[in-house]
């Protein structure tokens, strides 16, 4: 297959909207939702990881997802140092594109990923245990992960499918982000008291345009898929962020500008894994079911255990793509992508594949970001003192303020 140059101007653009989504969208979603003495700290895990991830992604990040397969675990180390590869070269996983804009592409995807987890621990986490732990949860978690489900791994050659992240993006993050913040603690202030609901309403509307690149590019060329994929990406959005502020209106008697942003992100994150593979009925259902689902998640389950996840990473993310990888082997369309799901007389082939991929990630990701903070915790400790956290970690960490006067 020859390079085609539409694809390739395509996915330049897909590249540069999921860099978007990460600074400055994520970085002012949460630092919008944190405390105003917070704000900077928790802008900066964003960056900082996207950073460290990026970097990693070009030593060796990239040969572990995509290099050649080995016993279906991991990708071996051919492209160290993105050794070999010239800038006219075509990707082998996507023959139609320069193996570089393939690269690139996909680094963006890698970092973000690390970036979500941050907003789990915004508030009360060493910045240096941060860097660490952003560092070896790529090396151990995301990269053989995107193996297994994307490089040529056992979870696809089973047949679990994720259009655009689900699994490897979505449920990676929220179950890990999870699993730290239990082992992290509550902070001493765990009432959500956000810093400028202005400013995730600007995250939340720039992380909804980057999502037409994090879904539409995830079809790797300019093509009937990747319009489908963002246009039933942006209906899950909207039908999310409608449901998720009734729900909020029947139970608390006010519909919230936070609760319409957050059903809105519950949307993009439920669709995610199912996008290049349903039409547009699929993306009202899962839009609704993504709402109802996660405002669950984030209004009951987590009150009834106790944990802070403090912006509700698992709530939002991890049950969003997990319920979205689900959904996927209900309603996929063979019209769109030639897979059929149950209700389109695929039966139950799909759903066990899909059951087993969410089941391996999940485990995996837990066991692994549990030791991987056990161990953090031994080598520089993972959180800051109470007298830190109760100042702020804007000036104790960074010696910054967000505002020249407390507002």
């Amino acid at each position: 297959m020859k390079i085609v140059t539409a694809d390739n101007v395509w996915i330049l653009t897909s590249t540069a909207l999921v860099l978007l989504m990460t600074m400055p969208a994520l970085a002012l979603f949460y630092g919008g939702l944190t405390k105003v003495k917070s704000i900077l700290n928790t802008m900066m895990m964003v960056v900082v990881a996207f950073c460290i991830t990026s970097f990693l992604w070009l030593v060796y990040g990239y040969s572990m997802a995509f290099g050649p397969d080995v016993s279906g675990i991991v990708g071996s180390l051919k492209y160290l140092f993105l050794s070999g590869i010239n800038p006219s070269d075509p990707a082998p996983a996507a023959e139609n594109l320069y193996h570089y804009l393939f690269i690139f592409f996909q680094m963006t995807f890698a970092a973000i990923t690390v970036a979500l987890m941050a907003g789990a621990f915004v508030e009360r986490m060493k910045f240096g245990a941060w860097m660490l732990i952003s560092a070896l949860w790529a090396t151990f978690v995301y990269f053989p992960v995107a193996h297994w489900v994307w490089g040529g791994g056992f979870l696809g050659d089973m047949g679990t499918l994720d259009f655009a992240g689900g699994l490897v993006v979505h449920e990676t993050s929220g179950v890990s982000a999870l699993v730290g913040a239990i082992l992290l603690g509550r902070r001493k202030e765990a009432v959500m008291l956000p810093s400028s609901l202005p400013l995730v309403a600007i995250g939340t509307g720039l992380l909804w345009f980057g999502w037409f690149g994090f879904n539409g590019g995830s079809a790797l060329g300019m093509n009937a898929q990747a319009v489908s994929a963002a246009f039933v990406t942006t209906i899950a959005a909207f039908m999310g962020g409608f449901v998720w502020m009734l729900l909020e209106w029947i139970k608390f008697k006010k519909p919230t500008s936070l609760g319409l942003f957050t059903g809105i992100i519950a949307g993009l994150a439920t669709i995610t894994p199912a996008s290049g593979f349903v039409d547009i009925f699929a993306g009202v259902i899962i839009g609704i079911l993504a709402a109802i689902v996660c405002f669950w998640a984030v209004v009951y389950l987590k009150n009834r255990f106790k944990y802070d996840d403090s912006l509700d990473v698992f709530g939002v993310h991890g049950v969003g793509g997990i319920l979205g990888a689900i959904l996927l082997a209900l309603f996929a369309k063979p019209e769109v992508a030639e897979v059929k799901g149950l209700f389109y007389g695929g039966g139950l082939s799909q759903l066990w594949p899909q059951l087993a991929g969410i089941a391996i990630v999940g485990v995996y990701s837990v066991v692994l970001t549990f030791v991987i903070f056990k161990i953090v915790d031994k080598v520089v400790g993972l959180r800051v003192s109470k007298d830190e956290e109760t100042e702020g970690l804007d000036e104790t960490t960074h010696g910054e303020k967000a505002y020249a006067k407390e507002i």
